[in-house]
Formats: structure tokens, sequence, C-alpha cells
């Protein structure tokens, strides 16, 4: 069959967005109403969650998606004032520094809780609900290029954001004979609200060392990705995690020398 450009949007479909009230949540929460699709917002900060769709005419909930509970209460009322959810942005998270010897069974707990528990839970539920209608649908899990390699310092978080990684694969696996497709973006150093508070002028060379293409990423990238994932151009695609990042992870640890723009390894 031959594509066309209305492949792309995504008219008629409901998605969710969790975390979506700032970063790369609203990006991609943005990017996705932006081609068509009733946005609802899922996340924990009022303020943000109401500035975040009021942006787009979207669906503001504040929610914690870490409690299985709320997670119900929200997709009930998004069903009943949107419709079926048939694209879900599994994007929340957070970290905080964890040094592998100093890691409390607590503070463990909490970057789980914060990373992957919530991916089965809404997941979960709305592939359940995907199933029961016999439709179809996209799962987009957020991860991070942490999931892949060596994190030092947040150990719990990067074993939280590998198993995103393979619970994309295996979700993808036990849901592909109903259609839902289960895919992850895994981004590098992107440029959100937090990371612009930060001295610029530091971190541009720091940037500029260690992703390929010099520079950070944008939260509009991460969003053209998600809308890819969402739509019918990505049919046959699953299972997939696709790195948004310049190409740090492709690099495996090669940069461009500051001095001489040699491909160096190691040290500069």
């Amino acid at each position: 069959m031959a594509i066309t450009a209305s492949d792309i949007l995504l008219t008629g479909r409901v998605a969710v967005v969790t975390g979506g009230g700032a970063g790369i949540g609203r990006g991609i929460a943005q990017g996705l109403a932006a081609f068509g699709a009733s946005v609802a917002i899922w996340e924990r900060d009022p303020d943000t969650c109401a500035a975040a769709a009021a942006a787009i005419g979207g669906l503001g909930l504040e929610v914690d998606v870490r409690d299985a509970a709320a997670v119900d209460t929200a997709l009930d009322r998004t069903e009943r004032e949107l419709g079926t959810v048939s694209i879900l942005v599994n994007n929340a998270g957070g970290t905080f520094n964890s040094p592998l010897l100093d890691t409390s069974e607590n503070g463990w707990d909490a970057l789980y809780r914060s990373n992957l528990r919530h991916v089965l839970l809404c997941t979960q539920r709305v592939a359940r609900r995907l199933v029961a209608a016999e439709q179809t649908g996209s799962v987009i899990n957020v991860t991070s290029i942490e999931g892949s390699r060596a994190a030092p310092g947040y150990a719990a978080y990067a074993a939280a954001k590998a198993g995103v990684v393979n619970y994309t694969k295996t979700a993808s696996f036990e849901l592909a004979p109903y259609g839902i497709r289960v895919n992850g973006l895994a981004p590098d150093l992107t440029m959100t609200e937090g990371l612009q508070k930060l001295a610029f002028g530091e971190l541009s060379g720091t940037v500029a060392r260690m992703v390929p293409m010099r520079r950070a990423g944008h939260v509009d990238e991460m969003a053209s990705a998600a809308v890819f994932l969402a739509s019918d151009m990505a049919s046959y695609i699953t299972g997939q995690t696709i790195h948004v990042d310049g190409g740090t992870e492709a690099a495996g640890g090669w940069y461009f020398h500051p001095d001489n723009g040699a491909p160096t390894l190691g040290p500069a």
C-alpha cells in the first residue's frame, strides 16, 4: 500500500501523556495535539498541569501515576470526557543522586516507583480497555540513555530505565496479537526548563564534546519521534527503543576533540 501524508495524522485519537506538565512530556503533548489528537495530561503538579493543558486545549488531570487507584480514576475520567485512550505516553519519572554504597532500600524503592512501576500500571490499564473494546493502540515509554550505559551515582535510576527498555520488548510481544504496539524513546541531554536553569555557557562546551551532533536536543525533536511512533507511519514497528540523542549512544564514548575536531575516545 502507498503511504500518504495523512498517515502521520492522529485525528480522532485520544492520547494520555504522563508527566506532561513540563519538559519532554509537555513537548510531546503539544506535538500529539498539533497532529490532531485529543490529549489528556496526567501530572502531579497542579499548576504546570493546568497550564500545559490550557496551552493545547487538552484535559489536565492532577494524578500521581505511582498510585494504582489514582490511575484508574484518571483513566475513567479521561474516557468519559474524551473517549477511549489509544495513545499512551509513559513519560513521568525523576531521579536523584544515590551512590551505590549509600543507596537505602527506601531510596531504591522510590526510584523504582517513579520510573518503572507506573509504566506497568498505566500500560496495563489502558491495554485492558483497548482489548475489551477490540481497538488497536500505541504505547510509548520514555526511558533514557542511562538505561543502556553506566550511570555512576545513579545506579537505581539506571536500573529502572533499563527495566523500561526490557519491559517495552516484553509488553510489545504480549500485546502484539491485539494490535497494540509498544515502543520506547531514549533521550540524552535535552533542553528542558530544568536544563535551561543551568549555566548554559559551561553546559554548551560539555555538549560539544560529548554529543556527536555537538548540541543538546530539543523537546520538539522528542515530540517528532513520539508523533511518528503514535501514527500509522509506524504501524509495523513495535518493541523498539529509539535513541533520540544526537548520536551519543551509537558513539559508545567517542566524541569530537574540542580543539582539533578529531574523533577521540577517552580524556580530551
